[in-house]
C-alpha cells in the first residue's frame, strides 16, 4: 500500500547505491523485508517515503560493512563479483530507452561507486531523489551540516572523476594574479 507509488524509484535508488542492477535489486528486496518487519513501528504513515529510505540506507550500510570485512577474513568461496549494469538489459534496450541514455546511466553508476558510502547516499538522495538536506539528515542520523559536507565533497569527487575521464568542464586559464588551483 505505502510502497507501491514509490516502488520503482526506490528500486532504482537501491541500484544507484549498489552500483549494479543485481546487487541493487538484492538490496531493495532486503530493505523491503526489513521495512515489512518494522512497519508496526512506523508512527507517521505520511512520512513513509523518508522512513523507507532510512531503512534502505541502513541495509546498505550493513551490507557495505560486511563487504569491507570480507576483504580481511579468509573465506572458502571466491569474492563476489559485481555484475555490470549493462548485463541487466538486452542490447539496444537500455533501462532508460536509448543506448546513449543507458551508457550515461551506467557511467553515472560507476562514478557513484567511487564515492564513500555516506557521500554516495547523500548525493543519490539529494541530487537524484530530491530529498531535502533535513530529510537526509534524519535518514542518516547526522546533522544537516554533515549532510551538506557529504554532498559538497561527493560532488567534488565526482567532478575529479569525470575530469580524469576527460568529461569535466574545460579548465579555464588562470587570470593574472590569481592563485593556482591545488592538484
Amino acid at each position: 500500500m505505502y510502497l507501491e507509488p514509490m516502488h520503482e524509484l526506490a528500486r532504482l535508488s537501491a541500484r544507484r547505491l549498489s552500483g549494479s542492477a543485481a546487487e541493487g535489486d538484492d538490496l531493495f528486496q532486503e530493505a523491503v523485508v526489513r521495512a515489512f518487519e518494522e512497519l508496526p513501528g512506523l508512527r507517521q504513515p505520511e512520512r513513509f517515503a523518508a522512513w523507507f529510505y532510512a531503512v534502505l540506507l541502513s541495509v546498505h550500510r550493513n551490507r557495505w560493512r560486511r563487504s569491507f570485512w570480507r576483504r580481511f577474513l579468509p573465506l572458502d568461496a571466491p569474492p563476489e563479483s559485481r555484475t555490470a549494469m549493462t548485463a541487466a538489459a538486452p542490447e539496444g534496450h537500455g533501462l532508460h530507452g536509448s543506448d546513449a541514455e543507458w551508457e550515461q546511466a551506467d557511467r553515472m553508476s560507476r562514478a557513484l561507486s567511487t564515492l564513500p558510502a555516506v557521500q554516495r547516499q547523500a548525493i543519490v538522495l539529494h541530487d537524484v531523489e530530491g530529498f531535502s538536506m533535513e530529510e537526509i539528515a534524519g535518514m542518516q542520523g547526522v546533522t544537516v551540516s554533515a549532510v551538506k559536507t557529504r554532498v559538497v565533497r561527493g560532488r567534488e569527487r565526482l567532478r575529479r572523476h569525470y575530469g580524469r575521464l576527460g568529461m569535466g568542464r574545460a579548465a579555464r586559464p588562470a587570470k593574472a594574479g590569481e592563485a593556482h588551483e591545488k592538484t
